[in-house]
């Protein structure tokens, strides 16, 4: 009887060993036709990441401490009524450190630029401009960062070519240098400045191919 009990336990457990390795066999097949389903379903669909940017709005409306005296609120009233830059930096952003120098060319240029700065420490950011020089006719502190995710930031520096209606016209990721000031900005800067110098709105079409 203990023989026949062995056997019979072992023929057992070979019947559970052969059901666990099929089990642990099937497993994989799943997922991997669920994988080839899914890719199938995402066959002739957009793959790029679409940013929700205020391109073509206004500025949104925000009401901010001014960098150099928080005790005073700006809000879109505050703003250049002609063609300006809103550009967003912070002490800790890398490459806004690399954009910096060509930012303060552009002030003495005579670019209106307005800065956001964008969830940094007061005291590092007023550090940060007392060493590179300051270009902005006024930065905006944006502790909480939701002013910049209104406008569409998705890391900083970027940088909104807004119009003399307070229209932002052009979104630019990452830094600005040469290279994009004179393929990409100057176009669009010279279209709304022109609309703002005839007191009349961009032309759509214009404003289209040059702010693209």
């Amino acid at each position: 009887m203990t023989r026949s009990n062995n056997t019979s336990n072992q023929n057992g457990n070979k019947t559970i060993n052969k059901k666990q390795l099929k089990i642990w066999f099937v497993i994989p097949l799943i997922v991997f036709a669920g994988f080839v389903v899914m890719l199938y379903m995402r066959l002739g669909q957009p793959t790029e990441i679409v940013t929700n940017t205020a391109l073509e709005r206004p500025v949104p409306a925000f009401e901010l401490p001014l960098l150099s005296d928080t005790s005073r609120i700006m809000t879109n009233d505050n703003l250049p009524d002609q063609p300006f830059l809103l550009n967003i930096w912070g002490s800790w952003c890398p490459t806004c450190i690399i954009e910096h120098p060509f930012l303060m060319q552009l002030e003495e240029r005579g670019v209106n630029l307005v800065g956001v700065n964008y969830k940094d420490e007061i005291g590092d950011a007023l550090s940060y401009l007392n060493r590179g020089g300051d270009p902005f006719s006024m930065s905006i502190q944006d502790l909480s960062g939701q002013f910049a995710l209104d406008l569409g930031l998705t890391g900083a520096p970027e940088t909104f070519i807004v119009d003399g209606e307070g229209v932002i016209r052009q979104h630019i990721i990452g830094e600005i240098n040469e290279s994009n000031w004179q393929s990409r900005i100057t176009p669009c800067l010279m279209v709304l400045n022109e609309a703002n110098e005839r007191n009349v709105s961009p032309d759509a079409t214009q404003v289209k191919e040059a702010c693209k």
